[in-house]
C-alpha cells in the first residue's frame, strides 16, 4: 500500500479517508520541502525519516539536552555513543524530538531519492535550463544512465567515442520528460569528491570510496556494494516486514477513531435534542408550577382576608352592642332620676349581663405568616419533580418542647442525645424542617469550657441534638429557635463520670459459677452454711435472681457500683455462722 494514498480500504471494499495530518506525517511530501515549500535543495533525512532542506534544518531552533538525561530517557541496557548527539530539534512535520549529530546538521544523511525526483521534475519542466555536467557550458540534451550525468550534444558524442564509456547508453532528455528511463545522480564521497561511493565498509557500517579503502579503512572489511547489498537489503526487508503490520493496525485504529468521532458527533446531536426537549418540557412544568403556586397564594390571600373581614364584622357588631349598652347605662346613671333608674333596672341589668358574658379573641384570627420555601420538594408537576412550596405555619418558640433523658443527664465521653419538637402557635407540630435552631452547652464551673453539639434536621418538625461531654459536673443547655429561648431554656444538665464497667461475672449464684468453691465471694453479700463465703440459691443474702458478682447489681446493662466493703462481708459471714 503506497504511503501517498489518502484513503484506506477495508476487507469489505469500503474506503475511509485519512486525515491530512496522517498524510503529512507519513513522510510522503513530494519534491517540495515542507518548511520553505520550494523544490528540495540539498535534502537531508532526519532521524524520524522526514526530509528537509539543509538550510531549513539550520533554521530550526536547537535545544541542548544533558547527556545523562538523554541516557536516562533511553532506558537501561541501551548504549549511547560518546560521539552521539548533543542537541535536538523538533521536526516541523511530526513535531517529534530528534537528535542532531555532534558534527552538526551537515552530518545528516543526504536523501538521494529526493534528489533524483527533483532532477526528474526539473527535466520534465519545459523551462528546466539544465546544463552539461561535463563542460558546464552547453545545454544538456542527453543523459548517461551508467555515469548518471547530463550531457550536451558535443559531450555526448565525445562520451561515446572514449574507450571506457563507449558501451554506455545515453537517453534523450526529451524521452525522460515523457516518463521513459530512470534518473539517478552519482553519490560522491564527501571526503574525496572526485570518487564515487562504490564500496561498503562492514567494520564501520558505512559507504566508502576507493581512496577511503586505501587510507582510513585500509585494515577494515570492505567489499563492493553489489556483493553486500543482498545481505543488508534482506536485513532491512526483515525489519520492514516486522514493522509493516503496524501500518495496517494503525490504519484500522484511525478508521475506528474516525468512526468514533462520527458516532460522538451524531450522539451529541441526539443528546442535544433530548436536552432541548427535556428543558422545554421542564420549563413548561415550572411555568405550570408557578401558576399553581400563584393560584394557591391568591386563594390563601382571599381566605385570610375573608376570615379577617368576618372577624372584623363580628367584632364591630359586638363593639356596637357593648358601646350602646355602656352609653345607655352611663346616660341613665348620670341623667336619670331614681325612679327612672329603678324603672329600667331590670332591662339594663339583663343586657349588661349578656354583654359581660360575650367571648371574643383579642388577637386577629389570621396573620401574615406566609413563607416561600424554594428548597422544599413539592408535588410533581407534569410528571416531573419540582421544588418550592408555600408555608403558612410559623414556629412559636414558647410552644416548642424538648424530649429525652439527654437533656438533663449525660455521661462523660459518651454520645448523648435529646430531641427538640417545634410547634406552631396552636401547639401543633410543624411537620417540616428548615427552622433556625441553635444549641449551646456550657460548663457551669467555667463558661470557656464549651461542649459543641450537633443539630440534625429530621425535616418533620423535630431536631435531634447530640453531644459528647468531655468533663463531668453541672452544665447549662441553651436552646434557641429563631433567636428566642424555648420554653424552660436554659436547662440544667448533669454530666456523670465515665461509665464504670463490671469486672465480675453476671451469674445466678457463686456456688454455680465457681463450681462449688468455698472461698469465692459475691458482691451481693450472700453466704451459705458449711463455710461457703459466696451466695447460693435460697440462702441468706441471695437476691433471688441473676446478678453481677462484682457489685451485686441485678441489671446486666447497669454500671458497676464497686465491690462490697470487707466489714460487710465479715458481718454477713458472722451472722450466718451464729
Amino acid at each position: 500500500m503506497s504511503g501517498t494514498e489518502d484513503k484506506s480500504q477495508t476487507a469489505s471494499g469500503k474506503t475511509f479517508p485519512l486525515s491530512s495530518n496522517v498524510e503529512e506525517a507519513s513522510g510522503s511530501c513530494g519534491t517540495k520541502c515542507s518548511v520553505c515549500n520550494h523544490l528540495y535543495r540539498d535534502p537531508r533525512i532526519l532521524p524520524c525519516l522526514h526530509t528537509l532542506c539543509l538550510e531549513c534544518v539550520r533554521g530550526l531552533k536547537q535545544f541542548s539536552i544533558p547527556r545523562a538525561q538523554r541516557e536516562d530517557d533511553r532506558g537501561p541496557g541501551v548504549s549511547v555513543d560518546h560521539c552521539g548527539p548533543e542537541a535536538v530539534i523538533l521536526c516541523p512535520v511530526c513535531d517529534c524530538e530528534v537528535d542532531l549529530p555532534v558534527a552538526g546538521v551537515e552530518a545528516l544523511t543526504s536523501n538521494q531519492l529526493i534528489l533524483n525526483e527533483v532532477l526528474l521534475e526539473r527535466i520534465q519542466r519545459a523551462d528546466s535550463g539544465l546544463v552539461c555536467d561535463l563542460c558546464n557550458d552547453g545545454d544538456a540534451e542527453r543523459r548517461c544512465d551508467m555515469c548518471c550525468v547530463n550531457l550536451c550534444d558535443f559531450c555526448s558524442k565525445a562520451h561515446r567515442r572514449q574507450r571506457k564509456t563507449a558501451s554506455h547508453v545515453t537517453v534523450a532528455l526529451r524521452d525522460l520528460k515523457c516518463g521513459k528511463g530512470r534518473i539517478s545522480k552519482p553519490v560522491l564521497c564527501p571526503f574525496h569528491p572526485a570518487e564515487e561511493l562504490r564500496l561498503f565498509c562492514e567494520t564501520c557500517d558505512r559507504l566508502v570510496c576507493r581512496d577511503c579503502c586505501m587510507v582510513e579503512h585500509r585494515d577494515h572489511r570492505c567489499d563492493f556494494i553489489a556483493n553486500v547489498i543482498n545481505k543488508h537489503g534482506d536485513f532491512i526487508r526483515e525489519l520492514l516486514k516486522q514493522t509493516q503490520p503496524h501500518v495496517r493496525q494503525l490504519q484500522e485504529t484511525l478508521r475506528d477513531i474516525g468512526r468514533a468521532k462520527l458516532q460522538v458527533r451524531e450522539r451529541t446531536k441526539v443528546i442535544a435534542e433530548e436536552i432541548k426537549t427535556f428543558t422545554e418540557y421542564y420549563i413548561k412544568a415550572l411555568e405550570a408550577h408557578q401558576g399553581r403556586l400563584l393560584k394557591e397564594l391568591e386563594e390563601l390571600k382571599i381566605h385570610k382576608e375573608n376570615s379577617l373581614h368576618l372577624q372584623q364584622i363580628q367584632l364591630e357588631q359586638m363593639f356596637s352592642d357593648v358601646k350602646t349598652g355602656v352609653d345607655f347605662t352611663e346616660h341613665l346613671l348620670t341623667s336619670g332620676s331614681h325612679v327612672e333608674i329603678l324603672l329600667t333596672k331590670h332591662v339594663v341589668v339583663k343586657r349588661l349581663k349578656q354583654l359581660h358574658q360575650i367571648s371574643y379573641s383579642t388577637r386577629p384570627g389570621e396573620d401574615d405568616a406566609i413563607r416561600f420555601e424554594p428548597q422544599e420538594r413539592a408535588a410533581q408537576c407534569n410528571g416531573l419533580e419540582v421544588f418550592g412550596v408555600i408555608v403558612t405555619k410559623a414556629v412559636d418558640p414558647n410552644k416548642c418542647v424538648l424530649q429525652g433523658e439527654g437533656l438533663h443527664v449525660g455521661r462523660q465521653d459518651r454520645l448523648t442525645a435529646f430531641t427538640l419538637v417545634c410547634n406552631d402557635q396552636s401547639g401543633q407540630q410543624m411537620g417540616r424542617g428548615g427552622e433556625s435552631v441553635r444549641v449551646s452547652i456550657f460548663n457551669k464551673s467555667s463558661k470557656d469550657r464549651v461542649v459543641k453539639p450537633t443539630v440534625e434536621d429530621n425535616h418533620d418538625g423535630t431536631y435531634c441534638i447530640t453531644y459528647t461531654p468531655q468533663e463531668p459536673g453541672p452544665h447549662t443547655v441553651w436552646v434557641h429557635v429563631k433567636g428566642q429561648h424555648v420554653e424552660g431554656s436554659p436547662f440544667n444538665l448533669t454530666v456523670k463520670s465515665k461509665f464504670r464497667k463490671h469486672t465480675g461475672a453476671f451469674h445466678c449464684c457463686t456456688f454455680c459459677s465457681s463450681g462449688g468453691q468455698k472461698d469465692v465471694r459475691c458482691g451481693c453479700g450472700g453466704t451459705m452454711l458449711g463455710g461457703y463465703q459466696g451466695c447460693g440459691h435460697g440462702h441468706k443474702g441471695h437476691p433471688g435472681r441473676p446478678h453481677w458478682s462484682c457489685c451485686g447489681k441485678l441489671s446486666e446493662n447497669s454500671e458497676c457500683a464497686g465491690p462490697v466493703n470487707g466489714s460487710l462481708y465479715r458481718s454477713l459471714v458472722t451472722t450466718v455462722a451464729l
